[in-house]
C-alpha cells in the first residue's frame, strides 16, 4: 500500500501547504514532524516520464508547444515531505510507521486520519471551485484506472478536461470519475463545466479523442463551440484496419491531410483515390469524419500543430499513469479521487508560472 501514497498524502503534504486559496478545516501538513518538511526532499523520478511525448514521433513534444517560467527558468518548486508522504498510505491510514526511516520519528495514525480527511476536503472544494468563462481551448480526453471492488478489480474512467487562455495560461480544469465514455457521463462533466461558470461566451474550440459520445454531449452543452478531432486517435484508428505491406503509404498518404495546409480537401480526395477499392470502410470513416478534422485550419496557422491533437492533456496522463503504476490497483474509489486531485493540483500549482508560449503568440 506504501505506493498509494504517491498521491494522496504526498498531496497533502505538499496541496494543503501550497495552495493558498484553498481553505481546509486545519493545517495538518504544519503538525507534521518539522524535520521532514525542512529537510525539503526531492523526489528522484520527479516528472521523468514528462520528458516523452505522450505520442512520440507525433506533433508536440512533452514539453510541448513550449513553456515559459514568469521567472525566466524552470518553474520546478522544492517538495517538502514527497519522500515522507510517498510511504504513507492514504486509504488504510496504516503508513505512520514508514516514516520512521525517514524522520526518526513516528507519525501517528490520527495524524495520517487527519491528513487525509482535509485532502477529501481539498478534492470537494476543487470540484466546487468557480471557474472564470475566459477560456479560449478546451481539451477532452479520458483515462482508466483499476479499483479493486468487492467483484474483483474493475475499470474506473476518468474525465477531463483542460483549458487554455489566449494568453497561454492553463488549467485543469475538472475530472470525473465514471464507468465508461457515453454521452451521459461525458454530458455531466461537460455540465459541471457549465455550472461552475464556464458558459463558453468567449470558447474557441474543443478538442477531443473523437469518442462519439462526447461529440454528441458537445452538441447537447456547448452547440456553438468548435469541435476538432484529435489526428493521433484518427491515425491509430486507420493504421489498425490496414495490412502491414500498406501501414507506411496509407501513413504517409493521411498524414498529408494534415499537412497540407490549404489543399487539405485535394489531398483526401487523392487518398480515397488511392486507397478506395482495398479500404472501403476505412475511407468511407475517414471521409465522414473529415470536417471535424480540419477544423483547426480556421484558427491561427501558428496554433494549428498544437490544436489538431489531444497531446497537451495526453502529457497529463503519462504523469498520472506514472504515479498510479507502482499501486497496481487502487484499494477504493476514493483513493482515486485523492492521487488525481494530488497530481493535477500539482500541475496546477506549477503552471501558475508558466505559459504555453505558442498561444502567448497568440494574445
Amino acid at each position: 500500500m506504501e505506493a498509494v501514497v504517491g498521491g494522496g498524502v504526498r498531496a497533502a503534504a505538499r496541496s494543503l501547504q501550497w495552495l493558498g486559496g484553498i481553505p481546509t478545516q486545519r493545517q495538518p501538513a504544519a503538525r507534521l514532524p518539522q524535520r521532514l518538511l525542512r529537510a525539503r526532499f526531492r523526489d528522484p523520478l520527479r516528472d521523468a516520464a514528462a520528458a516523452h511525448s505522450a505520442h512520440p514521433g507525433e506533433e508536440l513534444s512533452a514539453t510541448g508547444a513550449g513553456e515559459v517560467s514568469a521567472a525566466g527558468g524552470r518553474a520546478d518548486a522544492a517538495d517538502p515531505g514527497s519522500v515522507f508522504a510517498r510511504h504513507l498510505d492514504p486509504s488504510s491510514g496504516t503508513g505512520s510507521g514508514h516514516v520512521e526511516p525517514l524522520s526518526g520519528e513516528v507519525v501517528s495514525a490520527q495524524t495520517v486520519s487527519n491528513l487525509i480527511r482535509d485532502l477529501d476536503a481539498a478534492v470537494r472544494q476543487f470540484h466546487q471551485a468557480r471557474l472564470e468563462d475566459d477560456w479560449a481551448y478546451v481539451f477532452l480526453d479520458g483515462v482508466s484506472l483499476r479499483v479493486r471492488r468487492p467483484a474483483g478489480r474493475q475499470r474506473v474512467h476518468l474525465l477531463v478536461a483542460y483549458g487554455v487562455r489566449r494568453d497561454g495560461t492553463r488549467q485543469l480544469l475538472a475530472f470525473l470519475r465514471t464507468r465508461g465514455e457515453s454521452q451521459a457521463d461525458w454530458e455531466a462533466l461537460l455540465q459541471d463545466l457549465y455550472r461552475r461558470g464556464l458558459e463558453g461566451k468567449h470558447l474557441q474550440l474543443i478538442v477531443t479523442d473523437g469518442c462519439a459520445g462526447l461529440a454528441a454531449a458537445i452538441q447537447t452543452v456547448y452547440p456553438r463551440a468548435q469541435h476538432q478531432r484529435c489526428w493521433v486517435h484518427k491515425m491509430r484508428n486507420i493504421l489498425e484496419k490496414v495490412r502491414q505491406c500498406d501501414y507506411d503509404q496509407v501513413k504517409a498518404d493521411a498524414q498529408a491531410i494534415y499537412r497540407a495546409d490549404g489543399r487539405a480537401q485535394s489531398a483526401a480526395r487523392a487518398f480515397a483515390r488511392r486507397w478506395r477499392a482495398a479500404y472501403p470502410r476505412v475511407v468511407r470513416q475517414l471521409e465522414a469524419d473529415l470536417p471535424e478534422l480540419l477544423v483547426f485550419y480556421r484558427l491561427p496557422r501558428h496554433l494549428w500543430r498544437s490544436l489538431r491533437t489531444t497531446n497537451i492533456i495526453e502529457r497529463c496522463f503519462v504523469e498520472v499513469r506514472r504515479r498510479t503504476r507502482p499501486m497496481v490497483c487502487f484499494v477504493n474509489v476514493q483513493s482515486v479521487d485523492r492521487i488525481i486531485y494530488s497530481i493535477f493540483q500539482r500541475f496546477n500549482l506549477e503552471w501558475k508560472t508558466r505559459t504555453l508560449r505558442v498561444f502567448t503568440q497568440a494574445a
